[in-house]
C-alpha cells in the first residue's frame, strides 16, 4: 500500500488555520475498517465470477480438477466474507457494507448449494457405499477443510496411484470436497439447506439399494398368510441381504455422513440426517425377522428360524455401532426384539419337537429290521441342531434342561468324561437322543422273534451312533458317548447272533474232530442242514443298512461256523458218503466253501421286502435344515 494510503489510515486530515468554526471531523477509517473492506472486495470478484446469473460464469463446476485453486480460493473468500460480516454487525451495524455482504453471501451460498448437489448426483457412483468404506481414511488425509494442506493431499494421492484405485481416489476427493462445501454453509448460517439437499439425495440412493438386495416392507398380516414354499425364499432373499445392507450400506452412508457433517458445528446435522436418511430402511430390513417369529411354528421352520437369529446376532455388534445415536434407537430396540422373538420361537419349536418323539405310537414294525423313520428323522433334525449349536447355547442359556426322568448318570460314559459334556446344549442333544432311544426300545417288542428285535436295535442305534460320528454331535456329545455307543451296538449284533443262530451253532459238536458213531454224524449234518437252509432262509428278507455293521456280523457268524463245520466235514464227509446205511439220502449238502456264500447273501433286504427308503409316506420322512 502507499505510503501515502498508510498515512491516510493513521492520521487525520490537517484542518485551515484561518477557518472562522470548526467544521465536524469525517469518520476515522481504521485499519480492521481497511482489511475488511478489503475481504469483501476480494469475495465480491469471486462470487461474482461464478455467479451463474452473470454472463460472465461459465456452467463448469467450481470444484472440477480444472478449477482447484478457484475453488480453494472461493471457500477462503466466503470464510474471510463471514469475517468481515461479524465485524461490521459488532461496529459498523448500519455500514451499506454489511448490506453488500450479506448480499454476497446469499449469492454464494446460493452457488454452494447447486455445487452439493451436483457432487452428491455425478459422484453417485464413486460415493457408493462400498467405495466410501474403503476409502474413509483417505478422505480424513484429503479433507479440503485444511485449506492450505490440500495440494499435498492431492500430492500423495498420486504418489500412491499404485496402492489406491481411480474409484477410491475420485470417491476420497469427492468426500473432502462435500466436507469443504457443508463445513462452509453450516459455518455461515445454511446448515439447513445443506442437509435439506444431502438428506434427498442419500436417502434415494439408500432406498435403491435396498431395492436391489431385495429388501421389502412386509408387515405381520401378509407373512402370517404366505404358505411357507413361499416364506421361505422370502427368507433365503433376507439372510443374503441383511449383511450387505448392514455391513455395507448403512456402515457407508454411516461413513460418508460422518465424513461429510465432521465439523465441529456439524453434529446435530451428522445425526438428523444418518437418521431420517436409513432409520425406515433399517426398521423394514429388521422387523422381518420378529414378523417370521410371530407366525406359527412348525419343526420344518426350525432351521430357518435359526438362520435368521444367526444373523442377527452375528450382526448385533454392528448394528449397536452403525446405529449408536439416541435418534436411532428404535434400530437397535428392533434388532433385539427381533432377536427375543426368534429365541422364543426356537424354544417352543425344540419343545414341540421333542413332545412329539414323546407322542409317537407308530405300532407297525419295520420290515426286516431296518432303520425306523423316527430314527432317521429324528437324527438328521439332531445333527442339524447340532450346526447352531453356537445360537442354541444362546437362546439355551435361560432355559435349562427340565426332565422328570433326568439323564442317567452312566449316560455320557464315565464321570471323568463330565467336563466334555457339561455344556447345556450338550445336555439337550443327548437328552433328545435319549427319548428316541427308549422309543425304539419299545418298538423292537413289537417284532415277533427276540433275534429281529435285537437286529432292530442293532440297526437303529447304528445310525445314531453314525450320525454323532459324522456330524458336528461328535464335538457336543463327546468320543467316550461314542465308544460306549458302538460297544452296545456290538452287544445287540451279538445278542441277535445267538438268539438267531442257536440252532445252527447247537447242530454241530463241541469237538468237530473228536470220534463220535457214524448214527450222530448223520444226525448232525440233518440238524445242520435243517437249521442252517431254515435260517438263512428267514433271515434273507432281514436288512442291516449299514454296511460296515452287516460285514461284521457276517464275518463274526462266518467266523463262529464255518471253522467247526470245516473240520466236521473234512473227518466225516468220506465216511457218510461210504456207509452203506447212508442210502441216497443226501446228507452232506453244503461244501464248507458253500456257507460264506450263502452268508454274503444276507441282510440286503429282498424285493417287497418293504425297506426303509420306500417309506416315502412316513410324517417323518423330510426335515429341514440348512441349504446353501
Amino acid at each position: 500500500m502507499p505510503r501515502k494510503g498508510m498515512r491516510t489510515i493513521f492520521f487525520k486530515p490537517s484542518t485551515s488555520p484561518t477557518a472562522g468554526t470548526p467544521s465536524s471531523s469525517p469518520q476515522r477509517v481504521t485499519f480492521s475498517d481497511s482489511l475488511m473492506d478489503e475481504n469483501i472486495q476480494i469475495a465480491r470478484s469471486l462470487i461474482t465470477k461464478w455467479d451463474d446469473t452473470s454472463q460472465s460464469c461459465s456452467i463448469s463446476s467450481l470444484f472440477s480438477s480444472d478449477n482447484r485453486q478457484d475453488a480453494k480460493d472461493y471457500l477462503k473468500a466466503v470464510y474471510d466474507l463471514q469475517t468481515a460480516m461479524h465485524y461490521f454487525i459488532t461496529h459498523h451495524s448500519t455500514s451499506d457494507k454489511l448490506v453488500l455482504a450479506q448480499t454476497l453471501m446469499q449469492t454464494a451460498m446460493k452457488r454452494l448449494e447447486r455445487e452439493f448437489y451436483q457432487m452428491l448426483k455425478i459422484n453417485g457412483e464413486y460415493l457408493d457405499h462400498e467405495s466410501v468404506s474403503v476409502s474413509s481414511s483417505r478422505a480424513s488425509r484429503a479433507s479440503f477443510s485444511d485449506l492450505e494442506d490440500y495440494e499435498v493431499s492431492e500430492t500423495e494421492s498420486r504418489i500412491s496411484d499404485d496402492a489406491i484405485s481411480e474409484m477410491e481416489r475420485i470417491s476420497t476427493a469427492a468426500m473432502a470436497d462435500l466436507k469443504a462445501i457443508a463445513d462452509c454453509m453450516i459455518s455461515a448460517g445454511y446448515g439447513k439447506e445443506c442437509a435439506r439437499i444431502y438428506k434427498i439425495i442419500r436417502k434415494s440412493v439408500v432406498d435403491e439399494a435396498l431395492y436391489h438386495l431385495g429388501v421389502e416392507r412386509l408387515n405381520f398380516n401378509v407373512i402370517q398368510k404366505m404358505d411357507w414354499d413361499v416364506l421361505e425364499i422370502k427368507i433365503k432373499n433376507w439372510l443374503r441381504a441383511v449383511r450387505t445392507a448392514v455391513k455395507t450400506v448403512f456402515a457407508g452412508e454411516r461413513i460418508l455422513c460422518d465424513t461429510v457433517f465432521s465439523g465441529p458445528s456439524s453434529a446435530s446435522i451428522r445425526v438428523s440426517c444418518f437418521s431420517q436418511i436409513v432409520k425406515e430402511g433399517a426398521l423394514d430390513l429388521l422387523v422381518f425377522p420378529e414378523n417370521v417369529a410371530k407366525c406359527k411354528k412348525t419343526p420344518e421352520k426350525m432351521f430357518r428360524t435359526l438362520d435368521l437369529y444367526e444373523a442377527i446376532s452375528d450382526l448385533s455388534p454392528d448394528i449397536a455401532s452403525i446405529f449408536s445415536f439416541e435418534s436411532t434407537s428404535a434400530v437397535r430396540s428392533q434388532a433385539a426384539n427381533s432377536l427375543i422373538r426368534l429365541g422364543e420361537a426356537v424354544r417352543t419349536m425344540l419343545a414341540d419337537f421333542e413332545a412329539a418323539i414323546h407322542k409317537d405310537t407308530s405300532k407297525t414294525p419295520v420290515p426286516g429290521g431296518g432303520v425306523h423313520p423316527l430314527t432317521r428323522y429324528v437324527m438328521n433334525y439332531i445333527a442339524f441342531l447340532a450346526d447352531y449349536s453356537g445360537s442354541l447355547a444362546e437362546i439355551d442359556a435361560e432355559w435349562p434342561l427340565t426332565s422328570n426322568s433326568p439323564l442317567p448318570e452312566a449316560y455320557f460314559g464315565s464321570p471323568e468324561s463330565s467336563d466334555s459334556i457339561s455344556s447345556p446344549i450338550a445336555v439337550r442333544m443327548a437328552w433328545l437322543i435319549l427319548v428316541v432311544l427308549c422309543k425304539l426300545d419299545g418298538k423292537a417288542e413289537l417284532y415277533k422273534e427276540v433275534a429281529q428285535s435285537y437286529l432292530f436295535l442293532a440297526n437303529n442305534l447304528q445310525y445314531v451312533v453314525v450320525k454323532v460320528r459324522s456330524s458336528n454331535l461328535k464335538f457336543l456329545i463327546g468320543e467316550e458317548w461314542i465308544v460306549k455307543h458302538e460297544a452296545k451296538v456290538r452287544q445287540y449284533a451279538a445278542n441277535y447272533e445267538r438268539m438267531g443262530w442257536d440252532k445252527v451253532f447247537a447242530s454241530l459238536p463241541e469237538n468237530p474232530t473228536a470220534e463220535i458213531p457214524i448214527p450222530q454224524v448223520r444226525n448232525c449234518f440233518r440238524r445242520f442242514n435243517l437249521s442252517f437252509e431254515d435260517t438263512c432262509k428267514r433271515h434273507s428278507s432281514w436288512i442291516v443298512s449299514d454296511p460296515k455293521l452287516r460285514d461284521e456280523i457276517k464275518i463274526s457268524l462266518a467266523k463262529r461256523i464255518a471253522p467247526v463245520y470245516r473240520d466236521f466235514y473234512e473227518k466225516y464227509r468220506v465216511r457218510v458218503l461210504r456207509d452203506p446205511s447212508t442210502g441216497n439220502e443226501p446228507l452232506v449238502r453244503f461244501a464248507p466253501d458253500d456257507l460264506g456264500n450263502h452268508l454274503s447273501d444276507l441282510f440286503h433286504g429282498t424285493i417287497g421286502s418293504g425297506s426303509v427308503s420306500s417309506h416315502s409316506t412316513s410324517p417323518y420322512s423330510s426335515h429341514g435344515g440348512r441349504s446353501p
